[in-house]
């Protein structure tokens, strides 16, 4: 061992300060854009809101005296709270049912709940439509055939996507994999044991689940229900779609007509009404908080807890039945349906089985130039902003990792600020600070890749955390003492480590990305159009081939790159050593 490097002690009694690396100067670099792209559009939301002289405060809340406004206030409040009553229930029915009983489907069970993630809103909403549409809907069509066997005729209906139940009910399908992803994780975390005794007591299973297991994942299901807030106050593109279509505004497409259909622009109007949006998540998150600070009723084992499995009997087939019926509702159907009419060249109930062709596809990939520019970007933007944002939260949470500092950890939490805010009102901020002088960026790629930073780098930081967390810190501190220097340390030993969970958190990114509508809608234009942006356009023109096509190939796109991420994710665990804790 004569090559080993020799390690020179510090005498007892003094204190050695190290001189920054350039990893730590690098590091330090990225926090700070960080934190800027994260704090500098709130900002100046702020600085127009309360220190212009153009109306300040006063012309912001000149919008609630406008004809219509609190109706569309009342109505987001209804959709949400509506389609968030039905997601907890479902959503936690089916983490039961994974997590506690012998209903389990292999790895179809865990993958079912989170489908919705893989099919964009914009095109499950529009899947939906071709589905449940009054007139030339596929569902309605054979609801109308088999209701004709017994004599009823009917021109339209039975049902219709463009209503209240319509518009909550593809929320619902949407905000369900935010309550399955929590409460799972809960149940995971709660020794079952617990409910055993309670059976053993002669609790019925009903009972056991009321006073024993809601308890217990009482904090899991605050978190869900501000998942939910914050998801159905920002989401667009299904209102975007279905209720306008239902006469039901709500308050993201209020906020982006006034930005973007209104000239000229509202912003004081659009950022008064965002203070609505950041009232009712502020209070959510106040509500989580209180939930939290009763932590008491979370039982969780310090020792590692068990599963013991629920015996479902004659109620198996009917909770798989629950599961497979999910399945189709919340992917399948609507994909089905946006391929169909994608191969017809246009919608009609009455499909020609042999004229299927791929035409429409040849079409929007070959000869339609906007279109092919908007793909070429999302993909560009997916890509970009997903390396670039995982790589960053990576080295955001082995910084705070490493120097463990209140003022690590209170930067690490104001990269996490904008899940707090919705998406709306972070693009707003984005307008305000980048659109004009003297960053000019109004109407580039640039500010799409910014504003997709920002918006989605909570959910890069989760992801890193947990990658990160599995790196024991001997490894990192063995590095160091060899010699290695902190970017060394990084790529060779850090990385390769946190490679598998990274690979999950990017596979997230590049979804959300490529399929944006929210911030889009409202930063994207005829000079630098993405997906979603286009998608919309395509819809007022009421090209439903197109529209389906271009939706299709999008949830295709997205299923691919997630199924090759979870291959290689799978194989970086069996193949990565993990170091003992």
């Amino acid at each position: 061992m004569g090559n080993a490097p020799d390690i020179v002690l510090p005498a007892a009694g003094k204190t050695v300060r190290r001189r920054p690396s350039l990893f730590d100067v690098v590091s330090i670099g990225v926090v700070a854009a960080l934190a800027f792209l994260a704090l500098y559009p709130l900002a100046r939301i702020a600085i127009r809101l309360f220190f212009t002289g153009e109306g300040g405060g006063a012309a912001a809340l000149a919008v609630y005296g406008q004809p219509g406004t609190w109706v569309v206030i009342s109505n987001t409040v209804i959709v949400v709270a509506a389609s968030g009553m039905l997601s907890l229930a479902i959503g936690s029915a089916l983490a039961w049912i994974n997590e506690r009983t012998d209903a389990r489907i292999g790895v179809l069970t865990d993958i079912v709940p989170l489908l919705p993630f893989l099919v964009p809103p914009i095109a499950g909403a529009i899947g939906w439509v071709l589905l449940l549409s009054d007139r030339a809907g596929f569902v309605n069509a054979v609801l109308r055939w088999a209701l004709g066997l017994f004599g009823v005729e009917m021109t339209r209906g039975p049902l219709n996507i463009y209503t209240w139940g319509g518009l909550i009910f593809v929320y619902t399908v949407y905000a369900v994999p935010y309550v399955y992803l929590v409460v799972s994780a809960g149940l995971r975390n709660v020794d079952s044991a617990l409910e055993e005794q309670s059976r053993i007591c002669g609790n019925g299973l009903l009972r056991t689940m009321a006073k024993v297991t809601i308890p217990a994942v009482r904090p899991a299901l605050g978190g869900a229900a501000l998942l939910i807030v914050w998801f159905g106050f920002s989401l667009f593109s299904v209102p975007a779609i279905i209720g306008t279509g239902a006469k039901i505004e709500v308050l993201p497409v209020r906020l982006v007509r006034l930005v973007t259909f209104t000239y000229p622009p509202d912003m004081a109007g659009a950022i008064g009404l965002g203070l609505v949006v950041l009232l009712a998540v502020g209070t959510a998150w106040m509500l989580q908080l209180k939930v939290l600070s009763k932590g008491r009723f979370a039982t969780v084992s310090g020792k590692g807890s068990r599963t013991v499995t629920i015996e479902l009997g004659a109620w198996r087939p009917v909770a798989r039945s629950v599961i497979v019926l999910y399945m189709l509702i919340s992917a399948v159907l609507p994909l089905v349906a946006l391929l169909l009419v994608a191969l017809n060249g246009f919608w009609t109930p009455t499909i020609r089985w042999t004229a299927l062709n791929f035409n429409t596809f040849r079409e929007i990939l070959f000869e339609d130039g906007l279109t092919l520019t908007a793909l070429s970007n999302s993909l560009s933007l997916g890509i970009a902003g997903a390396t670039i944002g995982i790589v960053a939260a990576a080295v955001l949470s082995l910084f705070v990792q490493r120097h463990g500092s209140a003022a690590a950890r209170a930067v690490d939490g104001l990269i996490k600020l904008p899940a707090s805010v919705s998406s709306i009102v972070l693009a707003l901020g984005f307008v305000l600070a980048f659109s004009g002088a003297p960053f000019n960026l109004n109407g580039t790629f640039l500010i799409l890749l910014m504003a997709y930073l920002a918006l989605y780098m909570p959910q890069a930081s989760v992801a890193a955390d947990s990658a990160a967390a599995q790196v024991g810190r001997e490894l990192t501190e063995a590095s160091r003492i060899c010699g290695a220097s902190g970017g060394r340390t990084f790529m060779r030993v850090s990385l390769p480590l946190m490679l598998g969970g990274l690979a999950a958190g990017w596979a997230l990114l590049f979804v959300r990305m490529i399929s944006d509508l929210t911030a889009s809608s409202i930063l994207a234009g005829t000079q630098n159009p993405v997906v979603g942006f286009r998608i919309l356009e395509i819809y007022e023109g009421a090209s439903f081939a197109g529209l389906a096509a271009l939706s299709s190939l999008l949830t295709v796109i997205s299923c691919l790159v997630v199924g090759l991420v979870l291959v290689f994710s799978r194989r970086r665990g069996r193949g990565t050593p993990r170091s003992a804790s």
